[in-house]
């Protein structure tokens, strides 16, 4: 955004980030298994990594969630070994300093969904990059995995619960950063990213943001999850 512009809307975006969390219902956490292992099978152990999205909110279980969906299709031949480190509100350095607390374990993969909260904080894309790569390798040595999935950035310039221009300029910015993660993925060997971008034929095609998403208008609903666990399995399958 032009530096004028960016002056000239500050007032506006500041109170209006302000209202938003005010605004916003906080949803729960959905119940469910966080570790477990299903399927039958080769052995995939897998780490799941994220704020709240990659907790699930917007569903009320795990099975309609992100960790279930991926998991499930998984499992079909599979033995899946799954853990879920995600928490309402998690930003990426928040996320780090949750993961060095905890004990370490090996795993395979891990696939992780963050990055929104940093963005309606106002953390520079410099610091942002940075910290998305200093998660990674985290995830590498503490916990061993080989490969990482990362989600890129949802069209949160869509997201109906925020208001314009702050809708606005939230999806612009996302939209960068975006751009940003995946030119940094695409340059590591054991990172592989996936878009919510669709084309025709795509389940969620053309379908407004405002009928896929949670009662909450700012997080994902079950067909959301849905998509993006088939994405993330896909991957994860390769």
């Amino acid at each position: 955004m032009p530096d004028a512009l960016r002056i000239l809307l500050g007032p506006v975006l500041a109170v209006q980030g302000k209202r938003l969390y005010q605004r916003i219902p906080r949803m729960p956490e959905p119940s469910g298994d966080r570790r477990g292992e299903v399927g039958t099978g080769p052995e995939l152990r897998l780490l799941v990594v994220g704020d709240s999205s990659g907790a699930g909110v917007g569903v009320g279980t795990q099975d309609e969630a992100l960790l279930g969906q991926t998991v499930a299709r998984l499992a079909e031949d599979r033995r899946v070994t799954f853990r879920l480190e995600a928490r309402h509100g998690s930003t990426i350095p928040r996320t780090l300093q949750h993961l060095r607390k905890q004990e370490p374990e090996p795993f395979d993969d891990a696939l992780v969904a963050l990055g929104i909260n940093d963005i309606t904080a106002g953390r520079p894309l410099d610091k942002w990059l940075a910290s998305y790569r200093e998660l990674v390798e985290e995830l590498r040595e503490r916990f061993s995995v080989q490969r990482v999935i990362v989600s890129g950035l949802p069209p949160i310039g869509e997201f109906p619960a925020i208001p314009n221009p702050l809708q606005w300029y939230l999806g612009r910015t996302a939209r960068r950063y975006d751009a940003a993660l995946k030119a940094w993925a695409d340059t590591e060997s054991d990172i592989v990213y996936i878009d919510f971008e669709t084309v025709p034929g795509d389940p969620l095609h053309d379908v407004p943001m405002a009928e896929v998403m949670a009662s909450d208008g700012f997080h994902p609903g079950p067909k959301i999850y849905d998509e993006w666990g088939r994405r993330a399995a896909v991957a994860l399958a390769q």
